[in-house]
């Protein structure tokens, strides 16, 4: 998603998207973004789903009072900071390479996720990129426009994908027009796209060429891999207060749990909703916990990988009869979260298969 962000010096925060499509998971096409403005007035306008808001670097040099306005939008829309991604552009001088490491410790703590633009072309140096823990990687457009027909842009993104692989980053291709970029892009290790391709159709779907499906008797009676029944997980960073939990549950009646993650999504926790909710039910249930962290009330978080079928999935549930209907939490290759799966739906798809 790439997103423009003005600042004027009576600090509104303008924001235009140059986004051509939503942001697309290459491995399963779900979409995990879409489109976000500010108007003139500073008011958000964006979808339930996360942001990626591109700043320029030189925004984030002098201090957090810089981004006001944009904290200011999230806090007016009643969102969190956690669901936007401040895509960084530009390069940095080494003599400002402290100011930026501040200003993104800052950023960070506040709860949002941090990333870098035109990686493996004019972007940041890669040295700066690998000290800076960033959450997504974005090639630069020009590189993935090369992408298969010359073989030194496919070696760049080779590269950035590894590195993206060490430092516990997701890598962003911009600009995808063509199925043969998406093929090799998905090979490289690329796992988020978006561009004129992944534009809905007129049904308003988003159709992403997937990878030939194994599709032999002994795959298919294992059941479709867990990340074709993802949904979206509601998070809550790990040292959040159980009055937040309660409000996350009571702010949408269809939530099953909420999961505790790291600053680098990584679950850390789970909380049930029914036994969650029951804890506050009881007699000074809020004035007991409500202040408190809610990794008290927490269960250790039940993790899949991305990949496991659905009966693995079934077995993994049953191994704690006091937990066998809690929802699973899908990571990918870094353990981070992707989202969670229901038992439920687990069950309706074994059922059907072996019907």
């Amino acid at each position: 998603m790439r997103l423009l962000v003005r600042e004027r010096r009576e600090h509104h925060l303008y924001v235009s998207s140059l986004l051509t499509s939503p942001l697309v998971d290459l491995d399963t096409g779900a979409v995990i973004a879409h489109p976000a403005t500010v108007d003139p007035t500073g008011s958000l306008r964006a979808a339930p789903l996360p942001m990626i808001i591109e700043l320029p670097v030189r925004t984030v040099l002098p201090g957090a009072g810089t981004l006001a306005p944009l904290h200011e939008a999230l806090r007016r829309a009643g969102r969190h900071p956690r669901e936007a991604i401040l895509l960084l552009t530009g390069t940095c001088q080494e003599q400002d390479r402290p100011l930026l490491k501040v200003g993104l410790d800052g950023l960070r703590t506040i709860g949002y996720l941090l990333g870098f633009a035109g990686v493996g072309s004019a972007g940041p140096a890669l040295d700066l990129v690998a000290g800076a823990a960033p959450y997504v990687l974005a090639l630069d457009p020009d590189v993935v426009a090369r992408v298969p027909a010359d073989h030194r842009a496919t070696s760049v993104v080779r590269a950035v994908a590894s590195l993206a692989h060490d430092v516990g980053a997701h890598v962003l291709a911009p600009d995808v027009r063509r199925e043969a970029q998406v093929a090799v892009l998905r090979g490289l290790g690329v796992r988020l796209a978006h561009g004129p391709l992944l534009a809905p159709g007129p049904d308003g779907k988003v159709r992403v060429p997937l990878p030939v499906a194994d599709e032999s008797p002994a795959t298919v009676m294992l059941g479709p891999r867990v990340q074709e029944l993802l949904l979206p997980a509601v998070t809550l960073p790990a040292e959040a207060k159980a009055e937040e939990a309660v409000a996350a549950f009571g702010h949408e009646p269809t939530i099953t749990s909420v999961i505790l993650v790291d600053e680098f999504q990584r679950p850390k926790g789970s909380l049930d909703r029914s036994r969650f909710l029951l804890s506050f039910a009881a007699r000074y249930g809020h004035a007991l916990h409500g202040s408190k962290p809610a990794q008290r009330l927490a269960d250790p978080p039940r993790t899949v990988p991305r990949t496991t079928p659905a009966i693995a999935a079934m077995q993994a549930a049953g191994r704690d009869a006091a937990r066998v209907y809690d929802d699973l939490v899908v990571t990918d290759e870094l353990n981070r979260c992707l989202g969670i799966v229901r038992v439920s739906d687990l069950i309706r798809q074994v059922s059907a298969i072996r019907a």
